[in-house]
């Protein structure tokens, strides 16, 4: 079976960045007459409910499930390389209330806030919580993220991190900071061949697609929020990117080999995941073990910001390139969360020797 390599990445962030790298070693292939897929994440502008077309993914699972068809494409010799794209100018691209009516996905009725509300309340259900608990847990994450976000900019920080009104609570769970922030215009690009395109393309280090396991439920949304919170489809998800690549991913993670970048669009989320993989075995564990461990590499979408159904891309592009300039890491994986959570997605990434 081929391998899968990530040949280049490159993002752009409200005007900062280039793309033309990974643009450019795209027209080397073409040119070359080799076989180029392009999968396409969906922006905010496409109707939440709409078709999907072929070879276009939606939600924030879906940049793990196109890594997995690029994976299955190149493995299986049906393309010589794949390239993921996404694009949402979120801040730029909408006004304020057309953005907010895009992402009324639940219908005006059944706001996000409420949703994110409930599912955390039958979550701290689940595992014998309290509101007290969860709104110490959910402070700890975001202390976790803002100590990996302050070590990424420059400048003064205060200058780059929420004012004071996104501290207050806009649920009785959780509060402004603990959610994703979108307002971020966003493109991304990640370049995925064989070992004969990254030698065409004279590629000196690659960093392979070890694995990707997903999980999906038959429905989303508030019906299905009892199902959502056992997170089994997470764990299934989790433990079968970890068996296809024959990896213990906790213990290298704890043994400090490994980089990680948790799903962060609200509190539950990154909690659940932290408790399925294994790395903390109960809620009680989650303080001492935030103290030690960032669980992103980016800050998290509360302050690196959340591009729609582009957060686990942006994750997998700084997987690939932090992986390559660590000389200590040579494993990363980046979770992906689709929509209230009903699909889950897991990548493990791997540097090669």
């Amino acid at each position: 079976m081929t391998q899968a390599l990530i040949i280049a990445s490159a993002k752009t962030v409200d005007n900062h960045g280039s793309l033309q790298h990974c643009l450019a070693q795209e027209a080397t292939l073409k040119q070359q007459g080799l076989r180029l897929t392009e999968l396409v994440i969906d922006p905010l502008s496409t109707p939440w409910h709409s078709e999907l077309l072929p070879n276009h993914y939606r939600s924030g699972c879906g940049p793990i499930e196109a890594l997995a068809d690029a994976k299955r494409l190149i493995n299986s010799g049906a393309t010589d390389a794949v390239v993921i794209s996404g694009t949402d100018n979120l801040r730029s691209g909408y006004d304020r209330q057309e953005r907010l009516d895009l992402m009324a996905v639940y219908g005006n009725d059944y706001p996000l806030t409420q949703a994110y509300n409930e599912l955390a309340e039958q979550f701290i259900l689940r595992h014998n919580s309290d509101a007290e608990q969860f709104r110490q847990l959910a402070d700890d994450l975001f202390e976790n993220y803002k100590r990996r976000f302050q070590s990424l900019i420059t400048g003064a920080a205060t200058d780059q991190l929420p004012d004071e009104r996104w501290y207050k609570l806009i649920t009785p769970l959780f509060r402004g900071v603990d959610c994703a922030n979108p307002l971020i215009d966003f493109s991304g690009r990640l370049l995925i061949g064989n070992p004969a395109t990254a030698e065409a393309l004279n590629t000196p280090h690659a960093i392979e697609v070890a694995a990707v396991g997903l999980g999906c439920l038959r429905g989303d949304g508030q019906e299905y929020i009892e199902q959502i919170v056992s997170y089994e489809h997470l764990k299934s998800a989790y433990q079968s990117a970890c068996q296809q690549a024959d990896i213990d991913f906790a213990q290298q993670f704890r043994d400090g080999l490994a980089l990680l970048e948790v799903y962060t669009c609200y509190p539950v989320v990154p909690i659940a995941f932290l408790l399925v993989s294994g790395l903390v075995d109960n809620l009680t564990q989650l303080p001492a073990f935030l103290e030690q461990h960032l669980i992103t590499i980016t800050g998290g979408m509360n302050l690196a910001k959340g591009p729609w159904n582009n957060p686990a891309l942006n994750g997998l592009i700084e997987m690939h390139q932090q992986l390559l300039a660590s000389p200590t890491h040579s494993l990363g994986a980046v979770h992906g969360n689709g929509g209230l959570g009903y699909k889950q997605g897991v990548a493990l990434l791997k540097k090669l020797a």
